[in-house]
């Protein structure tokens, strides 16, 4: 490997969702000692980086992304000396953390909020975004993301304060000088703590319209957001933010972008602003579509400047699990999809990020009660349903789909109870056959999901060209993509057919420069005196300089 190329540009990052991956005090919720009882479970799969949802001491209204304290581990996870173990116990494996900061927004019970709440002429006052009533009503139209409207009233004061999620998610004001000292602060505390890196939320949400206009409607009668992110001077503030951690050796920088237009997330990253920001351009797509999917990647290469790398993920803690959404209900399709998406992710150009339980293929969960809800999103979306008056099942199932809990459910290790997570009834429900789907039994299987993905890792860790190369050849057959990447005399040919139909790969470069057949999804006939082979219907396949 190149000791030039940034550690990050060759890692491979595994999110873990706090709550959710391993209980290590047998209270039902995950914790940083169940973490770290697990490090070498990951490192044996080949993980060398770790992101971290918040941890940080939270009511947990939108669990964990309303933080109260920046300074304090929550107790729910465990306290600061289980932080400093686990990142102990990490780096010792050559595993890197990353943790995810909520620099936008508050929890309404942090002391910052309530000295601000607690008079108009408070010091801390100008922390927040407060705005007096227009009309006798809310300041604007501006609607919260998870649905309704984004100002709530203070009867203490008579002004409204703004709040672009939960109504106990305040929103800081990031033309206060003194927020964005602050918030130096708490970054580098952490990373005086050994973090190499933050995960930063929302982050194009940081600066508002300070002339608080109304928000446009879309034809959909959904509100276009064209005043409450990305606004002017929200470059300069990432920038700071990014001088200031990268004066650190080796920190990275990931930013979470709202948007899935490629136009603008490109504006966040290289030239002293992000390391990389995520592709939601890519791995947003709610079905599996295979001419749209390569139109990204092509378009993500098109687009790109040689100092931008681009982001690979099709699964996150927001969003449904990627073997569900591509899968159409259909199992044997959902593992074939699986597979290939894991080949795409592990070889492509880019940094991939990988989903706890991707790797073995943990399915989505949807809440056949309300009760059983947990997430903030779908129960606000449950809540509006109701009012508009709509019947329980039809709330219900709106709530379904707006609720993140369906990618939430424990980590599947055994088949036990609990699956392993916990001996006691975790904080959400277990995912759909978590007694049959779980690391234990894939580990045993040689076609499994979880062994492909080892595969593939190792692979990745073993060829440069596949860690860190660009594209020296990407192109389009049908509904196939296939790409050359060289890294100095390590080279490596990838074929991923994204369609049913069987594709014809041309090997007349595996030829010239006598690579081997490293690793398929699919068995394939490997003709390497010929000059070319078929490639099953959703099939991957990785040739590479012999070793």
């Amino acid at each position: 490997m190149d000791s030039n190329v940034p550690w990050w540009r060759r890692t491979a990052f595994y999110e873990i969702y706090m709550p959710s991956f391993c209980d290590g005090n047998q209270d039902g919720i995950g914790d940083f000692r169940g973490i770290a009882s697990k490090l070498d479970e990951l490192k044996a799969l080949g993980i060398g980086g770790i992101w971290l949802t918040p941890f940080y001491k939270s009511p947990k209204v939108d669990n964990g992304y309303d933080i109260a304290d920046y300074y304090a581990i929550d107790p729910d996870y465990g306290t600061m000396e289980d932080f400093d173990a686990f990142i102990k116990a990490a780096h010792e494996r050559d595993i890197r953390v990353i943790v995810d900061l909520v620099l936008n927004h508050t929890s309404s019970a942090h002391p910052w909020f309530q000295a601000s709440k607690s008079s108009k002429d408070h010091p801390k006052r100008d922390w927040y975004i407060w705005q007096d009533p227009v009309d006798g009503g809310m300041p604007n139209n501006w609607e919260s993301f998870f649905g309704g409207p984004a100002w709530e009233y203070d009867e203490a004061s008579g002004q409204y304060y703004y709040h672009a999620f939960a109504t106990e998610q305040v929103d800081l004001n990031w033309a206060n000088p003194e927020v964005r000292a602050a918030m130096k602060d708490v970054m580098g505390f952490w990373l005086d703590k050994g973090i190499d890196g933050f995960r930063l939320d929302v982050i194009n949400f940081l600066k508002v319209s300070g002339q608080f206009p109304d928000n446009p409607y879309q034809d959909n009668g959904e509100q276009d957001h064209r005043y409450d992110k990305d606004q002017a001077g929200i470059l300069d503030a990432i920038r700071e933010i990014c001088e200031f951690v990268h004066q650190r050796e080796g920190a990275f920088m990931v930013g979470e972008v709202g948007s899935e237009e490629m136009s603008l997330l490109k504006q966040y990253s290289g030239d002293g602003l992000l390391d990389v920001v995520f592709n939601f351009n890519l791995g947003s797509q709610e079905t599996y579509q295979p001419s749209k999917l390569i139109e990204q990647v092509l378009l993500m290469e098109e687009v790109h400047r040689s100092n931008q790398v681009p982001t690979l993920f099709f699964s996150s803690h927001d969003k449904a699990r990627h073997i569900s959404r591509f899968g159409e209900g259909d199992p044997e399709l959902e593992v074939l999809r699986a597979k290939l998406m894991a080949a795409f992710m592990l070889t492509a150009k880019g940094v991939p990020f990988l989903y706890y339980g991707d790797e073995i293929g943990m399915r989505d969960y949807y809440s056949l009660r309300i009760e059983d809800m947990r997430d903030i999103q779908g129960l606000t979306h449950y809540d509006l349903a109701i009012k508009e008056g709509l019947s329980e099942e039809e709330a219900l199932k709106r709530a379904n789909e707006k609720s993140r809990d369906k990618s939430r459910t424990p980590m599947q290790w055994d088949g036990s109870e609990y699956s392993g997570f916990s001996q006691v009834k975790p904080w959400i429900a277990m995912g759909p056959r978590h007694d049959e789907i779980h690391v234990a039994a894939e580990q045993s299987n040689p076609d499994s999901i979880y062994v492909y993905y080892q595969q593939l890792l190792r692979l990745r860790r073993l060829h440069p060209s596949l860690a860190e190369g660009g594209y020296s050849r990407i192109e389009r057959a049908g509904e196939a993509l296939i790409y050359t990447k060289i890294v100095a005399d390590d080279i490596s040919l990838v074929a991923l057919n994204f369609g049913a139909e069987p594709v014809e790969i041309d090997l007349s470069e595996v030829n010239k420069h006598s690579l081997q057949l490293a690793l398929t999804s699919q068995s394939i006939e490997d003709h390497q005196a010929g000059e070319k082979t078929v490639l099953p219907g959703y099939a991957g396949a990785v040739w590479t300089t012999r070793l």
